[in-house]
């Protein structure tokens, strides 16, 4: 385990080794992940995608996530523009100060997001987004409403403390906002029109994060994303169907890049 400073801020990475000629993957985690929740069931999975692909790879933890610095203490760290953030301000000067350009990026949930958003303002040469929010659904809310009664009563808390040095922090800052009336509003079709690279989306029909809206959304607004629906998959693809969500980032990226 590495760390990399951004802003007077320490950040948790891993690095994958690759071929050079090839560009970089950059793993973008969820709302509650990180570098070490990647990896479930005994599979690594960003090692198996860049094996699969050939590819070097990048993996780090947000800050409050993981083994990075923690957020300020009290709650309400984050704002509803923090995957704005997170796209136009570290991750830029992240993969600056990493020397890394033209990434090909792979976000889940916020981190898919978190692509898109980057993708709309920076050049990428590939954008794969896993179960993205491109705009707040009620079956979003529900969940994550049920997600803090589970933190606080039925043994979230204790399962994420393995993957995270400040688990309250890591949890409160993202639940807080998600349930807030600002972040109510959150929409990122516009930025998402700006998207010229090629683009992979992918959602399981059983996500309970998100409808099939979200995939219907942006079929609109970037036409030219290639779209995988998996059967028996939730809000994971990497890991309910890890073996079919390789296999297709491998194939279209080798057409795409």
């Amino acid at each position: 385990m590495d760390f990399v400073t951004i802003n007077n801020t320490q950040l948790e990475v891993k690095q994958i080794a690759g071929k050079s000629g090839l560009a970089p993957l950059v793993f973008l985690h969820e709302g509650l992940g990180s570098v070490s929740l990647w990896t479930q069931r005994g599979l690594d999975w960003p090692q198996a995608v860049c094996i699969a692909t050939g590819r070097a790879g990048l993996v780090y933890s947000r800050r409050g996530y993981g083994r990075s610095d923690s957020v300020p203490a009290g709650r309400n760290f984050l704002g509803a523009d923090y995957m704005h953030r997170e796209a136009w301000e570290v991750l830029p000067a992240l993969l600056a100060k990493l020397q890394l350009k033209n990434p090909v990026l792979l976000g889940h949930s916020d981190g898919a997001t978190i692509a898109l958003l980057y993708a709309s303002r920076f050049p990428v040469a590939v954008c794969i987004a896993m179960a993205p929010h491109v705009l707040v659904e009620d079956v979003a809310v529900k969940a994550i409403t049920q997600a803090k009664m589970a933190f606080e009563s039925n043994g979230l808390r204790e399962r994420l403390a393995r993957h995270h040095a400040d688990v309250d922090g890591a949890f409160w800052q993202w639940n807080d906002v998600w349930l807030s009336e600002a972040f109510s509003r959150f929409d990122i079709r516009p930025e998402c029109r700006a998207i010229t690279a090629p683009l992979l989306l992918v959602q399981g029909l059983d996500d309970e994060y998100g409808t099939l809206r979200q995939l219907d959304e942006m079929a609109l607004v970037a036409p030219h994303a290639q779209q995988l629906r998996l059967a028996d998959c939730g809000h994971s693809p990497h890991r309910d169907q890890p073996q079919k969500t390789i296999q297709a980032m491998a194939d279209f990226l080798r057409t795409a890049s």
